[in-house]
């Protein structure tokens, strides 16, 4: 990677841990969050507290719709006046005012009829879970997520100085409430963890988490990134990344750091990858992701 930092941890599916950069560091998870958000709806579903396929309250869309990025509701990270204002460390904008500016109300299509990512869609599925869960989404998160696959290291980043000790420092001064879908801090190991108690700790009933595994939308190659192949299922992507063959999990970035948390079962010991590089740019976190994945077997 020449200069720059990596971060990184590889649980095999035996319980081997292998930890390279600082073990005990904390990142921001960015939109691997998305992963924890889709997994506690599912719990919530599990419970009878939520229905995936109810239009959402006022909505013409569903809460399923909104977890596969197939409701059509605009996206702010494309936002010219978004972008200059994180990059100036503004206070965050209400939540009004970012419905406003995305014109929250013109859909970019009619609800299951197209994908588009968005991480408006995502703040209106953590709407949905608080309200079920009848609380915060940190407690909600803790009480159906983290608690039960004991990450001792997670928590909702709730203002800037949570950022604190990010290695490389360039995150901090930085507003966890740009992310309007909520953004989970912790270490590589504890994210390595969450996405290997999906698939090794039953954390979700086999059919809920073979809801979460179907992909609405498959594409093809994406440039500058290690797919050769790539699907959305449930807050999970998956797809092909060449001599590693599948990889399911999910990338993340924001400013000046990326991440890349991917299962790969298809490698000869079939493992858990959680990268994190101190760049934006997510084809470099996954293709390093990759890397560590065949390095394992």
């Amino acid at each position: 990677m020449g200069e720059r930092q990596l971060h990184a941890a590889v649980l095999g599916n035996d319980n081997t841990l292998r930890v390279l950069g600082e073990a005990s560091a904390l990142f921001p998870w960015w939109s691997f969050t998305k992963c924890a958000l889709a997994t506690c709806a599912l719990r919530l579903s599990e419970e009878g507290l939520i229905n995936l396929d109810e239009l959402q309250p006022g909505k013409p869309f569903t809460l399923r719709q909104l977890l596969q990025h197939r409701a059509g509701v605009p996206e702010y990270g494309r936002l010219r006046a978004y972008n200059e204002a994180v990059a100036r460390h503004d206070v965050p904008w209400s939540r009004k005012r970012l419905l406003e500016a995305v014109r929250a109300e013109h859909l970019d299509f009619e609800p299951g009829t197209g994908w588009s990512y968005s991480n408006v869609g995502y703040l209106f599925v953590r709407d949905a879970i608080e309200l079920a869960a009848g609380t915060d989404l940190g407690a909600a998160l803790d009480q159906f997520v983290i608690n039960p696959l004991k990450l001792t290291s997670v928590r909702l980043a709730m203002k800037s100085s949570d950022f604190d000790g990010v290695p490389g420092g360039s995150v901090q001064n930085y507003d966890p409430g740009w992310v309007y879908h909520g953004c989970l801090l912790g270490t590589p190991s504890d994210a390595a963890k969450l996405l290997s108690g999906l698939f090794s700790e039953h954390l979700l009933k086999p059919a809920s988490l073979q809801t979460m595994l179907e992909a609405c939308h498959v594409c093809g190659a994406i440039p500058g990134r290690p797919w050769t192949a790539c699907g959305y299922g449930l807050g999970l992507m998956s797809g092909q990344v060449g001599e590693a063959g599948r990889a399911i999990g999910h990338s993340g970035a924001g400013p000046f750091c990326a991440n890349a948390v991917y299962y790969f079962p298809d490698v000869a010991r079939p493992t858990v990858v959680a990268c994190f590089t101190d760049c934006s740019d997510e084809g470099l976190a996954e293709s390093e992701a990759v890397r560590l994945a065949c390095e394992s077997s």
